[in-house]
């Protein structure tokens, strides 16, 4: 499988790409899957965008290059250090709202809002409270989540979540 995509990188990409190297963060999405995000936002002009886990801001970055002027994102993290990589290279697209707090008091709090596109890329919106947040999509919206296939860092038990995760998506009728 190869992994070099022959299409060009976000303005912030490689900048946060190498904060993150920097701060060890080690579960960014690959280049690959971020070439997807892009690719999907596109189809969802005037867009109303969720991304359940910003990490440093990588895939956020795909998302955005990804969406049209009249387009917003919400990316939400509970990681302080690392939601600060995404504010630094990020913070000035004013399409975009970067939010510290944890995802399950977010999803809560915000239920009743819709998207057009969710990428869940951490456990609240995909293994923790799931119901809710496809509750949260817009007819036609696209649902999409990452670290699905077996990683190396996975603790004891991730692969049981992963299948049974698979499973429930499976057995849904919408």
């Amino acid at each position: 499988m190869t992994t070099k995509i022959e299409q060009p990188y976000p303005g912030a990409y490689l900048q946060i790409d190498k904060s993150t190297a920097a701060s060890g963060f080690t579960m960014a999405s690959d280049i690959l899957t971020c070439s997807l995000l892009r690719t999907l936002a596109s189809t969802k002009p005037s867009g109303r965008f969720l991304e359940l886990g910003t990490g440093t801001g990588l895939s956020t970055s795909w998302i955005l290059d990804g969406m049209d002027s009249s387009s917003t994102l919400i990316s939400i993290d509970n990681d302080r250090s690392y939601l600060s990589i995404a504010e630094n290279h990020l913070a000035i697209d004013k399409r975009l709202s970067l939010m510290h707090t944890d995802g399950g008091n977010w999803i809560a709090d915000n239920k009743h809002l819709k998207f057009d596109y969710i990428f869940a890329d951490t456990w609240h919106g995909k293994y923790l409270l799931l119901d809710e947040t496809l509750s949260m999509l817009n007819d036609g919206a696209l649902y999409i989540i990452d670290d699905m296939l077996p990683q190396a860092n996975w603790p004891e038990g991730h692969a049981d979540k992963v299948s049974n995760l698979v499973k429930d998506i499976e057995m849904r009728k919408t």
